[in-house]
């Protein structure tokens, strides 16, 4: 688990190459493998598969060879002059009459028809014999060779000898022992089942290695012949191993094997004849037989390595195109997170990385319009604390002084003196508040209700109000003097212009967890044109109340003030709606999110 988490924390670049790495080289990798396994396993088995075809088509050629020499015997028992030599009940002067010189000039001439043949010798049972160019010492009794009594012995069926040892037969062109393979075959009286003699056929052992030597295996390997008592009938001069132990080739007639021979690795594939009962063996070193695979391998250990060579700089290339621009956006979020918010990302992409990059450059305008927005809402509070503090000042005088000439009213029986005075003070205590921001409804209407006591004495005639508010809404808190400056509307553009009496009425009620204030009046009301421009100054009421010298001579000054305390204070989803007719009167609802008590706890409101 930490490896892996190590390895998230290492840099995109580098986990980039090494997936581009991984998902190009590793398929490739066991794709090579793949293939060469399964061409050095096609190429073993068409080796495998071309030795045996070559080693059946060499048995072929010694069994025709063998069995030419099997017809050679047929041929020569046929003879009638060879049948009386044979034959020793015929009488000595029949035998006489047979003419030695005709039988050796036959066998002379089946040696002529058949080159492969080295020598012939009909030998009776009695010892007496007639060849084309055998001989034998005379005293020596020729019946009791080995190869004689082998022949009686198979009751003339075809017997191969091999490459005779040890016989008393010698040749007139001197052939050598190993250099002939000798058959024999005894002739059998039909009737007495009696052995007549034996007919012996010399062939050529050069016949077989014109047939096996030029056949080879690889670079060194090659076919040797061996008979069944394992003598070798024929291997090249410099052989890879001198001679086949019985015990590989396990008794079996065909099958391949391996063996380690001098620190080399050697492959036999071999087959047996089942008419000569010889094994023809194919001899080579693996190695050899492998090269064409090694060929193939080299060929795919290069195609990877080249491929790695393109590869390698490819993934680097393709990582970085996708890293780099990340890395740069990243510098870019580094300065912003360092405070410099003035920087942008410039990269002209149409990609994920464009697409990021242009939602971090609007994020930080969104940022940089915030920040100035919250620089001049701090600007705003610290002026109008500024004001307020220097409002304070003289409100203490005032008050102080007004209760002075209310009470001299009073001892004088000036009544109404002195509630307007008493009003105004009133007026001015509420308004200091302990320095406060936030009063109670209670409060707030207090104050109002001063300002109309003495607006109503003022205008005795034109003037009557209604004040409404709930026990309930009473204990909640509101900012100062958001009250005033809408009756004061009411009063000097709407009551003071209509005829007759006016009223004005004060409600309150909560409405959507928000408490709403309505003020209304019967006056003149507004036009379409004075109401749209009214509802536009509402919505401008921040910005038009910062240029306050230019603003506030203007009409509705008071409830634009009021308007953009409640917005500084409490956001836009509170504030003033203003609804009004011409002749009919205008209608203010002031909404305020609703607050409890523990604004004096010093608690923060939702709003």
């Amino acid at each position: 688990m930490k490896r892996w988490i190590k390895i998230n924390n290492l840099p995109i670049r580098f986990k980039l190459i090494s997936h581009f790495l991984f998902v190009s080289i590793i398929p490739i990798i066991c794709l090579g493998f793949l293939i060469n396994w399964t061409v050095e396993r096609v190429l073993e088995e068409q080796v495998n598969n071309n030795t045996f075809q070559l080693i059946n088509k060499v048995n072929e050629t010694l069994e025709f060879h063998l069995n030419n020499m099997q017809s050679i015997t047929y041929f020569i028992a046929a003879n009638k002059d060879i049948q009386q030599f044979l034959d020793q009940n015929q009488e000595e002067e029949v035998i006489n009459k047979v003419n030695e010189y005709d039988m050796t000039d036959y066998l002379r001439k089946i040696t002529t028809l058949s080159p492969e043949v080295a020598g012939l010798l009909v030998i009776n049972s009695e010892g007496d014999y007639i060849s084309n160019e055998l001989y034998a010492p005379s005293e020596k009794n020729l019946t009791d060779e080995y190869w004689y009594q082998e022949a009686v012995d198979n009751k003339g069926i075809f017997k191969i000898i091999g490459k005779p040892k040890g016989r008393s037969i010698t040749s007139l062109v001197n052939y050598k022992n190993d250099e002939v393979i000798s058959v024999v075959r005894a002739i059998v009286d039909p009737y007495t089942q009696k052995v007549q003699g034996v007919i012996l056929i010399d062939l050529k052992v050069r016949v077989i290695a014109e047939t096996v030597r030029d056949i080879r295996l690889g670079k060194t390997g090659y076919l040797m012949v061996i008979d069944d008592q394992n003598n070798t009938i024929y291997q090249p001069n410099d052989p890879l191993i001198e001679s086949i132990p019985d015990q590989w080739l396990e008794e079996k007639n065909t099958g391949t094997f391996s063996k380690l021979i001098k620190g080399q690795k050697l492959q036999f594939i071999f087959n047996k004849s089942p008419f000569a009962n010889w094994t023809t063996i194919g001899v080579f070193p693996a190695e050899e037989t492998i090269f064409e695979i090694r060929e193939i391998r080299f060929y795919l250990v290069f195609f990877v390595f080249i491929l790695m060579l393109f590869g390698i700089p490819v993934s680097y290339f393709l990582s970085n195109s996708i890293s780099k621009p990340i890395s740069e956006l990243m510098r870019f979020m580094q300065k912003a997170e360092g405070g410099n918010l003035a920087v942008r990302y410039h990269e002209n992409r149409h990609d994920e990385i464009g697409l990021l990059g242009r939602s971090f450059n609007k994020m930080l305008v969104q940022m940089n319009h915030l920040m100035f927005l919250t620089k001049r809402h701090e600007r705003q509070k610290r002026e109008a604390e500024f004001r307020s503090l220097q409002a304070n000042i003289n409100p203490h005088f005032l008050y102080n002084t007004l209760d002075t000439i209310q009470w001299m009213a009073r001892k004088q029986k000036a009544d109404d003196v002195a509630e307007v005075v008493e009003s105004l003070a009133k007026l001015f205590r509420i308004g200091l508040s302990k320095g406060r921001d936030k009063i109670t409804l209670s409060e707030e209407i207090e104050h109002i209700e001063s300002y109309l006591i003495i607006q109503q004495i003022r205008y005795r005639e034109k003037l009557n109000y209604q004040i409404q508010i709930g026990e309930n809404y009473r204990s909640l808190y509101v900012l100062k003097f958001i009250l005033q400056p809408i009756v004061e509307n009411a009063i000097y553009h709407g009551i003071k212009e209509r005829r007759g009496l006016g009223h004005i009425t004060v409600t309150a009620n909560a409405k959507e967890e928000k408490l709403s204030i309505i003020i209304q009046d019967d006056g003149v009301g507004m036009s379409e044109l004075q109401l749209e421009e009214m509802r536009l100054a509402l919505s401008e009421a921040i910005i038009r109340t910062e240029n306050r010298e230019e603003n506030r001579e203007k009409k509705g000054y008071g409830m634009l003030n009021v308007q953009a305390r409640i917005l500084l204070t409490f956001g836009e989803e509170y504030g003033i709606y203003i609804d009004s007719e011409k002749g009919v009167g205008t209608r203010v609802e002031i909404t305020l999110p609703i607050l409890g008590d523990y604004i004096l706890k010093g608690d923060r409101p939702n709003a």
